[in-house]
């Protein structure tokens, strides 16, 4: 039977109050409790995570981001009928920032931007299957109530029934894209003062903030995390993976399954993986001028062979070049050119049970 707990919000708004740190306190011995009675739950091994990327649940809307409520009634059916222990994001986030063990097989359910469809078609299906969801909400569209967002009277009232709602900025913007004459620390500074305006309008109208973002469109550099970092943020992508204890939290990989990725056929093979131990060695920054950039990463040892790590672009083997395979390192040197803006090399290896580790470097290209 699938495990499923109720996701319960509290504000997280750090200050150095003594009442933020009670909340604080609660919330922590409520999420080891709860994580307690999961983990007493599950026969399964202890193991990784994945965090699930949705956002219009509809067939009238952009096919890219979109999922019809047949196929994403068809993953919550497959979820709850194959032992999967649908768990609330924080508790997973927090649990394994602090290095803390959740059972195999736990998934996390997120949204993006706030579309009407997810109040209309994926809140009462959630509900009735009894998932917990987190939604990140762009305030702006919001506050100017665009035609087919939620309100704010329908996100308190997901989040009133347990979801839990966190930052996606104020007007989902490209986040990479600087203005006329605008410094690099300029756009941070930027971007640092509308993040923590999203935060405040959504801790305001739902009592929550939990300084989580979902990177608008998954775009990111080196100087926007850390200034996440340094406002005490995790930070979630849309490039592949599952999530464990060595995951970057300022950069979290979600599955976007939206368009082709939304056939149940191509998704449960990605909702039972594996989390890599990975580090990437160079290039840091996953902006590039290149359309065929080289990147060299360390596995570092786990339950697979490295002779069986096969790295891919557009369904394309990567060459990879092992400059130390006792250290697990590799270099991937790809012989062709990639198109569009965002594209990523994905790596994998077989584990056990037809599960696969997998593991995803994401590209965004500012080149002409």
């Amino acid at each position: 039977m699938s495990t499923t707990l109720t996701n319960i919000s509290l504000s997280l708004k750090p200050r150095n109050s003594y009442y933020c740190s009670l909340k604080l306190t609660a919330k922590r011995l409520l999420r080891s409790s709860m994580l307690a009675i999961l983990l007493g739950l599950s026969s399964a091994a202890l193991g990784d995570g994945t965090i699930l990327l949705y956002h219009h649940v509809a067939i009238n809307t952009p096919p890219t981001t979109s999922i019809s409520p047949a196929d994403f009634q068809l993953h919550l059916e497959y979820l709850r009928d194959n032992e999967f222990n649908v768990m609330p994001l924080d508790m997973m986030i927090e649990s394994l920032k602090s290095g803390e063990s959740i059972p195999d097989k736990s998934v996390a359910i997120t949204f993006d931007d706030g579309y009407i469809s997810i109040f209309e078609e994926a809140f009462p299906l959630l509900q009735s299957f009894g998932f917990p969801f987190a939604l990140f909400v762009s305030t702006e569209p919001i506050d100017n109530e665009q035609a087919y967002y939620m309100n704010w009277g329908q996100i308190r009232d997901i989040a009133n029934a347990g979801a839990l709602i966190a930052n996606h900025m104020i007007d989902h913007p490209y986040m990479l894209a600087t203005r006329e004459g605008e410094s690099t620390m300029e756009l941070v500074a930027r971007h640092r003062q509308d993040l923590l305006f999203a935060e405040e309008r959504i801790l305001k109208e739902t009592g929550q903030s939990h300084r989580y973002l979902a990177y608008p469109y998954g775009e990111f550099n080196p100087a926007i995390k850390q200034m996440l970092a340094e406002e005490g943020f995790v930070g979630l992508a849309q490039n592949s993976g599952a999530v464990g204890t060595n995951s970057d939290f300022l950069a979290l990989p979600r599955y976007p399954l939206a368009s082709i990725y939304a056939d149940l056929d191509t998704a449960r093979t990605k909702l039972d993986t594996l989390a890599f131990n990975t580090k990437i060695i160079e290039p840091l920054s996953p902006v590039t001028m290149n359309r065929s950039p080289a990147i060299t990463l360390q596995f570092s040892a786990g339950n697979y062979n490295l002779p069986e790590i096969g790295c891919f672009a557009n369904s394309r083997p990567i060459p990879m070049n092992w400059l130390d395979r006792g250290a697990g390192i590799v270099r991937l040197e790809p012989t062709e050119e990639y198109s569009g803006r965002r594209w990523r090399y994905i790596c994998t290896a077989p584990a056990a049970n037809n599960r696969y580790y997998w593991y995803s470097a994401q590209w965004i290209f500012l080149g002409e």
